[in-house]
């Protein structure tokens, strides 16, 4: 009896573990957190059909949970990064279209799919399914090193396959596919548009020249309709409203074409080397408008810093806004470049790496581009000079123009521009002649020797009231002395400081005393002297032409001599 009794507990509790495995098993699948199995191709096979025939379930049934298992499904693709937000999309498509081309095909024995290497040393690179090209291969780089996926190749040519076997039943025992269903033009045109010519069906090659045509339309259009905005902003006199106007017009236009074909690409449902083409040439275009947009709104930008720092007492900002904008445009440019090759497929992360193998080429040709860096910003923070400061360096003089990334440029005196690097600036000896805060005038006049000496004195005393009298004067350092004989004439040193903004102030201030003094020996009598030479000749005397000679008789003064 006891032995009867204990038989039925372990069957009861037998039943129960046997029943309580599915619900194991349910709650293990339920896990959010399940990985993927891609350790080997039968892994990836099973997790693969598993998934994509709970998709189908979830269709069925409009389970959600079951619906989304196909991002599973997906995660046994090898997938190249694109930029579209579509690709996921694309990805959830060709999963169906391979799932309906597997299952018209062959009904998947897993026990026949290599989980390994037949032999010990030997390494399973790829397996391809019998009788297909759809193939498994192991990734030997990148995030998912180690795993097995289905080729890109493969998942590209997912239309390609399906096209080629969708007349074919579900074979017995299969998952019976997908539910797949077709594009609205695939449903409805005519059989005769669907004959292919030239990698496309008829139908296909129809809709791309329409759309071709639609999307250039659409760009004259959107220009047309920027343009008038432009008008009405030109009206308004709001100049960066009418600038930010300006900067959409012609990047916009070509977006907005852009986004039509994107659509249009989408609809036409292209597949193949085709739909690889016309995805990178939408991906560069569409790259390329957003980069030109975002770089003449950066130019937009950069104008109204340098509003903004014209606005402040400071000239660091008026020197850091230029270097900064032009830093951030190449900026957006190697950014935008780098985003558009890795669109196209390539890893850029790879080609970037590979730059190291010439690191040392690189860093020693680039010694002199590095140094003008530095030079800059050491220009930039110790401020030795600034943009329209007079400066002398070495054989270079002139107003400064523009302190760049990696020159500066210096306009002379003559209107040329001379260009030098700012790595050389930084170790030459720079004379900045606008940092002056007091700019000295030494001159020296001369008066005739016939001036008397209390005129002199008077013109010397009127000379220093109207250099004192000049508000720009320095009134403790004005020095106007009878400083010697010369030649011919008497010297008068001048000698003061003006306290003038720049070059040209200081030009007119010059002239202003000058020509005071001018009026001033003109109102005294006094005259300026010049370089003169008096030439004595003696005449002859005496009966016979002959005799001594007496000086001063004749007199000729010839002047500038």
């Amino acid at each position: 009896m006891k032995h009867a009794t204990k038989k039925r507990i372990a069957r009861t509790m037998f039943a129960l573990a046997l029943a309580a495995l599915p619900l194991a098993g349910a709650a293990m699948a339920a896990s959010p957190l399940e990985p993927v199995k891609t350790d080997n191709p039968r892994d990836t096979m099973r997790t693969f059909m598993e998934s994509m025939n709970d998709y189908r379930q979830g269709l069925e049934k409009r389970d959600d949970r079951l619906m989304g298992r196909i991002d599973r499904a997906v995660r046994c693709f090898d997938l190249e990064e694109g930029f579209f937000l579509e690709h996921q999309e694309k990805a959830r498509e060709n999963a169906v279209l391979l799932k309906e081309v597997i299952d018209r095909v062959i009904v998947i024995d897993y026990d026949k799919i290599p989980e390994g290497p037949e032999g010990p040393g030997d390494k399973l690179l790829r397996w391809r399914l019998k009788g297909t090209e759809i193939t498994i291969a192991l990734q030997e780089s990148g995030e998912r090193a180690g795993e097995y996926l289905f080729t890109r190749e493969t998942a590209a040519r997912a239309k390609e396959f399906y096209e080629k076997v969708k007349h074919l039943p579900y074979l017995e025992g299969s998952g019976r596919g997908a539910l797949y269903r077709g594009t609205w033009f695939e449903e409805t045109v005519p059989a005769w548009m669907k004959g292919r010519f030239v990698f496309l069906q008829i139908w296909q090659w129809a809709g791309l020249f329409l759309a071709i045509f639609l999307g250039l339309l659409v760009k004259f259009m959107v220009r047309l309709g920027v343009d008038l905005v432009n008008r009405i902003s030109a009206r308004s006199k709001r100049v960066w409203f009418m600038k930010t106007a300006k900067a959409f017009s012609g990047p916009t236009s070509l977006l907005a074409a852009t986004l039509f074909w994107y659509i249009s690409y989408r609809l036409l449902g292209f597949d193949g080397g085709v739909q690889t083409f016309l995805r990178i040439v939408l991906q560069v275009l569409l790259a390329g408008a957003l980069l030109w947009l975002i770089y003449r709104l950066m130019g937009v930008f950069s104008d109204y810093l340098a509003d903004v720092a014209s606005r402040t007492p400071s000239t660091v900002d008026d020197k850091l806004v230029p270097i900064a904008t032009r830093a951030l445009r190449i900026f957006i440019v190697v950014f935008g470049a780098l985003v558009a090759v890795q669109n196209m497929g390539l890893n850029v992360m790879s080609v970037l790496a590979g730059l190291g193998i010439g690191g040392l080429a690189f860093a020693l040709a680039g010694k002199d581009m590095v140094a003008n860096f530095f030079g800059s910003l050491m220009i930039l923070f110790n401020g030795p000079f600034q943009v329209g400061d007079w400066i002398i360096v070495g054989s270079a003089e002139g107003t400064v123009e523009e302190i760049g990334f990696r020159t500066t440029k210096i306009r002379t005196f003559y209107n040329s521009v001379i260009t030098i690097p700012n790595g050389e600036l930084v170790i030459k000896e720079v004379d900045n002649m606008g940092r002056r805060e007091y700019r000295r005038v030494m001159a020296t006049i001369g008066v005739t020797y016939g001036t008397p000496p209390d005129l002199l004195r008077e013109f010397i005393d009127g000379i220093k009231k109207i250099i004192a009298e000049n508000p720009h004067s320095k009134k403790d350092a004005i020095y106007v002395v009878f400083n010697g004989y010369g030649d011919s004439s008497l010297d008068i040193l001048i000698y003061y400081f003006l306290k003038v903004p720049d070059w040209m102030t200081e030009l007119e201030q010059k002239e202003n005393v000058y020509m005071h003094i001018f009026r001033l020996a003109a109102q005294m009598g006094v005259d300026f002297a010049f370089p003169t030479r008096t030439v004595h000749i003696e005449k002859a005397s005496g009966e016979n032409g002959t005799g001594g000679v007496r000086a001063g008789e004749d007199t000729i003064v010839r002047a500038g001599d």
